[in-house]
């Protein structure tokens, strides 16, 4: 483990967390739960605190970007921060032009579809990552003993908003490129994979005690695309924190058919979304693998009786697995009512 000696996990502070010790494969006295989404549009602090301000300018000021980590930590009480950022921001650090629209999502100026698009994408400067890097700092340094999460979209997902140049249903144009051009294909998910590892590699060196690896759109490729065109990337991504030692979170949107194969690229735990239940999951992966997940976001405006009836179920089924951190099975929508997400934490924690 190759972390600095203040790292949070060698100095103590989180290595015996009930995140971190159930991430690592052993089951706690209690379930730890924390929300994808937790930060941000939901909270009304969060709101206040946005105002006149862009969404990447956010997430590359220190100062906001950690005050909004912490917000939802000191507002839920959940086992873990994860820190506030964006899919597409390693890629505006590396030089691409990327911007968030709202209502919309990232939107790209010019997609990158050919061979020379690639060859003109330029490596991430170390140096880039410097905001990323205090903004989980001081994230660190207030949490204490709640661990910090860090973050970054896998390979797959950057390709798709960079071809597509903003988000799309069916990611046909990426999809079409993995096939009719595969070299240029592999350039550019090296390219992603590279970038986004760094990104990652940085925020626990920063003192995140572990790493979730998003691939929002991969439910879109068939088992055999996935391990033959993208599993060999997200593993490559991966390894970049791979000498530092901290549990890897893999998670994906869709992704039942991939669970097996996206635990292989490298991952500790397996994040799953609603659509499959945790202990056909635990089954699909051989009993052996830590869960988190994966409450349905539609249930969150549901009646609280049937929202903590679904809460004890998905708490059960995770018994299925070796350990298990409940969350969602995707992000916490904006119209959520905050209450009802810190009703779930005490439930969990009771």
């Amino acid at each position: 483990m190759n972390l600095p000696a203040t790292h949070p996990l060698v100095d103590g502070r989180t290595a015996q967390s009930p995140l971190i010790r159930a991430y690592r494969g052993d089951r706690p006295e209690r379930t730890p739960v924390w929300f994808m989404r937790q930060a941000g549009r939901s909270l009304p602090e969060y709101r206040e605190l946005r105002l006149g301000t862009a969404m990447l300018d956010a997430c590359l000021n220190p100062e906001l970007s950690s005050e909004i980590t912490l917000q939802p930590v000191r507002r839920h009480g959940v086992d873990a921060g994860i820190f506030f950022s964006d899919i597409v921001v390693p890629l505006r650090l590396a030089g691409v032009d990327v911007d968030i629209v709202p209502g919309r999502g990232p939107a790209l100026s010019a997609p990158i579809r050919t061979a020379d698009d690639v060859a003109a994408l330029r490596p991430l400067d170390p140096d880039a990552l410097s905001p990323i890097a205090e903004g989980v700092a001081r994230s660190v340094a207030e949490l204490g003993v709640t661990p910090l999460i860090g973050f970054a979209g896998a390979p797959f997902t950057l390709a798709a908003y960079l071809v597509e140049g903003g988000p799309s249903k069916d990611h046909l144009r990426a999809r079409t490129l993995m096939h009719a051009d595969p070299a240029t294909w592999d350039a550019l998910l090296t390219w992603a994979a590279d970038v986004t590892g760094a990104f990652l590699r940085a925020q626990v060196l920063a003192g995140a005690s572990a790493v979730q690896l998003f691939d929002s759109w991969v439910g879109s490729l068939s088992l055999v695309d996935y391990e033959a065109r993208v599993a060999p990337f997200s593993a490559r991504a991966i390894g970049h924190v791979a000498d530092l030692g901290v549990p890897v979170v893999h998670f994906g949107v869709g992704t039942g058919e991939l669970l097996g194969a996206m635990h292989a690229v490298g991952a500790d735990v397996i994040g799953v979304d609603d659509r499959i239940p945790l202990d056909e999951a635990s089954r699909r992966l051989g009993g052996r693998v830590p869960l988190q997940g994966n409450l349905n976001p539609a249930l969150l405006s549901a009646p609280w009786p049937v929202l903590r009836a679904h809460v004890l179920d998905v708490i059960e089924r995770g018994r299925a697995a070796p350990s298990h951190v409940l969350n969602l099975g995707h992000g916490v929508p904006p119209e959520t009512d905050p209450a009802v997400l810190t009703r779930i934490v005490e439930l969990t924690h009771a």
